[in-house]
C-alpha cells in the first residue's frame, strides 16, 4: 500500500526541499507540485515528488488524522 503523505517543508533549494514529518526528514523535488510552496508550508509527497501544496493549518489537521486513523504519532 502507497500513502501519499503531508511533510513540512523546513527548506527550499531550488526545486529541491528538504521535508519533514514524525522525525523523518527528507527531500523531495518540486517540479510538479500546483504551486510553489514557501516554509511552513506542506507538500503532499509520493515517490520523491510533492504533489500539491498545502497551508499549515491543512496539514496539520491531515495528519492529525493520519495519527486517529493509524495510531501514530507525528506531529
Amino acid at each position: 500500500m502507497c500513502l501519499a503523505v503531508p511533510m513540512e517543508i523546513t527548506s527550499l533549494d531550488g526545486d529541491i526541499a528538504t521535508v519533514e514529518v514524525g522525525g523523518v526528514t527528507n527531500q523531495v523535488r518540486l517540479d510538479i507540485v500546483d504551486r510553489r510552496p514557501e516554509l511552513g508550508d506542506y507538500v503532499i509527497v509520493h515517490a520523491g515528488f510533492a504533489l500539491r501544496c498545502m497551508d499549515r493549518a491543512e496539514g496539520r489537521e491531515t495528519l492529525r488524522l493520519f495519527e486517529e486513523g493509524l495510531q501514530l504519532e507525528l506531529l
